[in-house]
């Protein structure tokens, strides 16, 4: 079964969950619930939980206490690792995790103990980005793209298997000839060096596209090559709606090569690009929670989701992107958290002849 497959049937059946009264029965008064957050106070992953634990607490049964507990290190194993052999399959303890815990496991690094297939999705929170070039490049228009062919491209990196593995393996798969420079901190920095014409490709996220690169194309410093995309009900890659106007990976990559993507090393793409985007951000729960916790926490995510705090914020923290629970989490779970042994071997062989990576350093 195709990946794509696995998610539309998954799709059919979102919402089922929600329709189950078994979660009635859950009871969580007087109960403090622990959201383990494998990353440093602060940062992305740790506002996205500060933002959704007061208001899970309102829609969970009982009104539990939901405290965010940071569990650093490891680029997030170590917080996922004791997730793994500490917490209890009695819906007190959660996982948020991100694309830096995905990558990993998805890699087979060492460092990695815990295994996906034994949780249980509550919720998932995707997110996009936009790919840009200088116009010193040449390139004028997206129309321009195949302009890029042949050009020394410079690329500001966080590393090989952190997110802007990504874009290593798409630049890559149009046959770009990206010099990847690794040490960046985050992408922020990576945009800091484009504005300083140190590099000519980028990427950044959507909101962050939005409020900082999108002032540099109206300027006329930047050009918007692609999105990312996202994941339409089938499955498929498809335009971003954040950005109608800009072309998807998909697309791209015919303009440039005249041939829709396909083949072993796009379906590793596919993979990562899913663990870092549509599935960017995911909270789990333990191995073995009974059907009845899972569906208390998947109606709470999805009850939230109305409430008049969640809808006059939500913008700032996760952008023009929904939260997502039932079937399709259920979907973005499964493509998220799988690859085949070979795309994985594929992978890091390239990364070790190429670049040096070995897993665990």
């Amino acid at each position: 079964m195709t990946r794509r497959k696995a998610l539309g049937m998954a799709l059919a059946t979102a919402g089922a969950m929600m329709t189950s009264p078994a979660w009635a029965e859950v009871d969580f008064s007087g109960k403090t619930i622990e959201w383990i957050i494998p990353f440093s106070a602060g940062g992305g992953s740790d506002t996205w939980a500060r933002f959704n634990a007061p208001l899970l607490s309102k829609y969970l049964p009982g009104q539990p206490t939901v405290v965010v507990v940071n569990e650093p290190g490891g680029g997030s194993t170590k917080g996922a690792n004791l997730f793994a052999v500490r917490a209890k399959p009695d819906g007190l303890t959660l996982l948020g995790t991100s694309g830096s815990t995905q990558f990993p496991y998805l890699l087979g690094d060492p460092r990695v103990k815990y295994e996906y297939k034994d949780w249980k999705i509550a919720m998932a929170a995707p997110t996009g980005g936009v790919v840009y070039t200088s116009p010193s490049t040449g390139v004028e228009a997206v129309a321009d793209l195949a302009k890029l062919k042949g050009q020394k491209l410079t690329y500001a990196s966080q590393g090989a298997t952190s997110l802007d593995l990504v874009p290593l393996l798409g630049f890559k798969l149009m046959g770009l000839d990206v010099q990847h420079v690794f040490g960046f901190k985050g992408r922020g920095d990576g945009r800091l060096a484009f504005e300083r014409g140190e590099t000519n490709i980028d990427y950044q996220t959507s909101s962050a596209y939005i409020k900082n690169v999108q002032p540099l194309v109206e300027a006329g410093q930047a050009v918007p090559l692609f999105s990312w995309g996202v994941l339409d009900e089938a499955g498929t890659i498809v335009r971003d709606p954040n950005f109608p106007d800009i072309p998807s990976f998909p697309e791209a990559y015919e303009m440039l090569t005249g041939m829709a993507p396909e083949g072993d090393d796009y379906d590793a793409f596919v993979a990562f690009f899913i663990a870092g985007f549509p599935a960017q951000k995911m909270a789990v729960l333990p191995k073995g929670t009974p059907d009845d916790i899972v569906a208390a926490f998947n109606a709470a995510f999805e009850t939230m989701k109305q409430d008049p705090e969640y809808l006059a914020n939500k913008q700032a923290v996760l952008g023009s992107y929904e939260q997502v629970t039932g079937g399709k989490a259920e979907g973005l779970f499964e493509m998220g958290t799988t690859i085949s042994t070979q795309n994985r071997k594929n992978v890091v062989d390239m990364l070790g002849a190429h670049y040096g990576v070995k897993l665990g350093e």
